[in-house]
């Protein structure tokens, strides 16, 4: 019977602990969820689904009622995505929170880039439709 031998990481693979936070991922998903209200209409517009007028409607109907709806998912969404990166780390707790800070501050700062700059351009493109 041939005998188990013991696996090696491959050479340049991480282990569990080493493993990068998914920083730009993160923070652009959740920059996205949180102007989705805009962006949704817009996208639907841009690729022929609905004409820009009824996207300018729609977008403002979202924003104006629902645009803290759509930011809180944003948010709920980032911790979520940050919490299930920092568990398969092994370190899903306030001090390998705190290991890695800086980072946490990355994403929130990529997230919140994402969303002004979406912002924009979703209004710079909404002001063709008015």
């Amino acid at each position: 019977m041939p005998q188990r031998t013991e696996r090696r990481p491959k050479p340049g693979s991480r282990t569990p602990r080493e493993q990068r936070l998914p920083v730009w991922r993160t923070g652009l998903v959740g920059g996205v969820v949180g102007i989705l209200c805009c962006v949704g209409p817009t996208l639907l517009a841009l690729f022929g689904v609905v004409g820009a007028g009824t996207a300018y409607v729609w977008a403002n109907t979202l924003y104006d009622g629902y645009a803290w709806w759509f930011r809180l998912a944003g948010l709920v969404l980032m911790g979520l995505l940050v919490a299930r990166a920092l568990r398969r780390r092994g370190q899903c707790s306030l001090r390998g929170a705190a290991a890695v800070r800086g980072k946490l501050l990355v994403t929130l700062t990529i997230a919140v880039s994402t969303y002004v700059v979406l912002y924009a351009a979703t209004t710079w493109l909404g002001s063709f439709a008015s």
